[in-house]
């Protein structure tokens, strides 16, 4: 097992237990991948626009990861989005904004290795290698 699928799992299972926590990864995958919203750096610039690009650039860059609430992704993704990811998973809004609030930071870290974000071909074959390992698929 590796670093980043060890790190994930106890996240995760510590937020509301393994069987939604796959789940919750695969929600984030497809915000992140999502062309209608321009992929990861449309998700960027999203939260620079809410004024959480002090936290989502620490989570690109190489330094350590600034922490957002639960209250603050709800702020970002807007509580429609919280509540369609909490009903795909059966969980209650609470727990999907607190999930994404753990989760994201540390995926878009993994996406980001070196400080920068990919484009194109290189983020979607990382995006593949994440749903490998994390989802085994």
């Amino acid at each position: 097992m590796g670093i980043f699928d060890a790190i994930i799992k106890g996240v995760g299972s510590q937020i509301f237990g393994e069987a939604a926590q796959g789940g919750l990864v695969e929600q984030i995958l497809g915000l992140i991948n999502n062309p209608q919203t321009g992929g990861l750096s449309g998700l960027i610039e999203q939260f620079n626009n809410k004024g959480l690009g002090d936290a989502v650039s620490s989570w690109v860059s190489t330094g350590e990861n600034q922490p957002v609430s639960g209250e603050q992704m709800e702020q970002m993704l807007g509580s429609e989005k919280i509540q369609e990811i909490a009903q795909n998973l059966g969980i209650s809004g609470a727990d999907a904004s607190g999930g994404l609030a753990a989760l994201l930071p540390q995926i878009i870290d993994k996406l980001t290795p070196e400080g920068t974000v990919p484009e194109g071909g290189i983020l979607e074959q990382g995006l593949d290698l994440l749903k490998k390992t994390l989802l085994g698929g």
